[in-house]
C-alpha cells in the first residue's frame, strides 16, 4: 500500500475527520506528523484572546499520528520561526513515504522539509492563498514576495487548490495547470445536518430565550470579533435599517468586543454571545434565518465558517473579500463590495423584503454544500498518491 506522510501544524476541527476518512477508506496508508508538539494535550494557545482552548469534539481519533517536539524559544503558529523541529526529516524518513502532504510552508520546519525532499519523494501542497488582498500596481515589495514564492513553488509537484481564486493565486506564483488538482475547502458537513430536528428544537427554545418572535428575522454572525471580518460594518449597516421585525447576533468573541457592544448601546434588537464550542455551532447557525460574513481582509482566504452556515440551509451574505464566495455563493446568497455599508444594506433588505426567496435560498444552500465534501479532498489526495 502507498505511504503518504502528512506535515501539519496541529490537530484542526477540519482536517482531522479527513484524515479519518483517508484511514477508513483504506485506499493509502497515512500518518499525520504535528509539528507543533505543544499541542499534544488538544490545548492551543490563541494569540487573539490571549488564553489556551480546547475543542470539544475529538481531533486525534481514527488515524495513525505523532507529535514532533518543538524546540522554537516562542512556539506558535502565527509565525515562521515558531515552528521549528530538530528531526522532523528523520522521522519522516523513518517512515518511508511514497509522498509528502504539506500544510503550508511559512513555518521554518515545513519549508525545510519541503526543500529536502524536493525530487526525493512526490511532494502535494495544501494551502488557500489568493490574490484577493494583493495591492494593484508596482511595488519593490510585492515584486520580491512573488519572486520569492515562485522560488518556494518549483519544489512542489502537485498543489491542491481549494477554489478559483486560490487557482489563480498557483497560477501566478508559476504553477502549471497540470500541477494544480481540484480539493475544494470543505467541513464535516454531516455534523451540522439534522437529521432528527433535534438542533431545530433547541435553536427555537433558545429563540425564546432571548425573546425573538417567530415572525422576526434573524441576521447571525458567526466568528471572530476583529477587523478582518468587519463586523462593525454590519453593525451600522443593521443598525440604519431600522427594521422593527429584524434581529442581529454576534455570537463569538475579539479585539472589537467592547467597541462593538459600545456602538449597539443596549439595541434591544442586537444580541452578543459568547464564543460558542463546536457541538453547539448546528443549534447557533439554526438561531438565525441569513447568515452574514462582511469580511474586508486582509487574509479572509476562503471563509469556512459561510460552508457550517450552508451546511444549516442557511442563505448567505457575503462580502467578496472571502476567498470562497465565488465558489459558494451561486444561487443561495448574495456577494457585495467589502467596505460598502450601502450594498451590504441592500443585500439585508432583500432578505426583509423577500421571504419566498429566502427560503428557495435556504433550499439551494444545502444542495450547493453537497458539492464541498470532505470526500471529494480524499478523493483527490488517493488519485495523486
Amino acid at each position: 500500500m502507498k505511504r503518504l506522510a502528512i506535515i501539519t501544524s496541529h490537530p484542526i476541527q477540519y482536517n482531522a475527520p479527513l484524515f479519518r476518512l483517508l484511514t477508513a477508506r483504506g485506499n493509502i496508508r497515512l500518518k499525520v506528523f504535528y509539528t507543533w508538539g505543544q499541542t499534544k494535550t488538544g490545548l492551543v494557545y490563541d494569540p487573539d484572546f490571549k488564553k489556551e482552548f480546547k475543542w470539544d469534539i475529538p481531533l486525534q481519533d481514527g488515524y495513525e499520528k505523532e507529535f514532533i517536539e518543538n524546540i522554537s524559544p516562542n512556539p506558535s503558529a502565527g509565525n515562521f520561526k515558531g515552528i521549528d523541529n530538530k528531526d522532523l526529516i528523520e522521522r519522516i524518513d523513518a517512515y518511508n513515504p511514497d509522498a509528502l502532504l504539506v500544510y503550508g510552508w511559512s513555518f521554518r520546519s515545513h519549508l525545510k522539509a519541503i526543500r529536502y525532499f524536493k525530487g526525493k519523494r512526490k511532494i502535494i501542497f495544501r494551502g488557500d492563498s489568493t490574490l484577493l488582498d494583493e495591492p494593484t500596481g508596482f511595488s519593490i515589495r510585492k515584486t520580491a514576495r512573488r519572486i520569492f514564492l515562485k522560488w518556494v513553488y518549483r519544489s512542489i509537484d502537485i498543489a491542491l487548490y481549494t477554489g478559483e481564486a486560490n487557482k489563480q493565486y498557483f497560477l501566478k506564483h508559476g504553477l502549471s495547470a497540470s500541477q494544480l488538482l481540484y480539493a475544494p475547502h470543505a467541513i464535516e458537513n454531516e455534523r451540522f445536518f439534522d437529521i432528527d430536528a433535534q438542533y431545530e428544537t433547541r435553536a427555537k427554545a433558545w429563540r425564546m430565550q432571548l425573546n425573538i418572535a417567530d415572525h422576526e428575522l434573524v441576521f447571525l454572525f458567526a466568528g471572530k470579533l476583529e477587523s478582518k471580518k468587519d463586523p462593525l460594518l454590519l453593525l451600522d449597516a443593521f443598525k440604519e435599517m431600522k427594521e422593527q421585525n429584524t434581529r442581529l447576533i454576534f455570537a463569538g468573541n475579539g479585539a472589537l468586543d467592547q467597541e462593538l457592544k459600545q456602538r449597539a448601546k443596549d439595541d434591544q434588537h442586537i444580541y452578543f454571545l459568547d464564543f460558542q464550542n463546536q457541538q453547539m455551532m448546528p443549534i447557533v447557525y439554526r438561531l438565525a434565518d441569513v447568515f452574514v460574513l462582511p469580511s474586508k481582509g486582509p487574509g479572509e482566504t476562503w471563509g469556512l465558517s459561510v460552508n457550517e452556515a450552508m451546511a444549516c440551509g442557511k442563505p448567505v451574505i457575503v462580502s467578496d473579500k472571502c476567498g470562497g464566495a465565488a465558489d459558494l455563493v451561486q444561487g443561495n446568497g448574495i456577494i457585495f463590495s467589502s467596505g460598502k455599508k450601502e450594498e451590504l444594506k441592500r443585500a439585508m433588505f432583500y432578505f426583509v423584503d423577500n421571504p419566498t426567496e429566502r427560503e428557495k435560498m435556504s433550499s439551494m444552500s444545502l444542495k450547493r454544500i453537497a458539492e464541498f465534501s470532505i470526500s471529494e479532498i480524499a478523493k483527490s489526495i488517493e488519485e495523486i498518491v
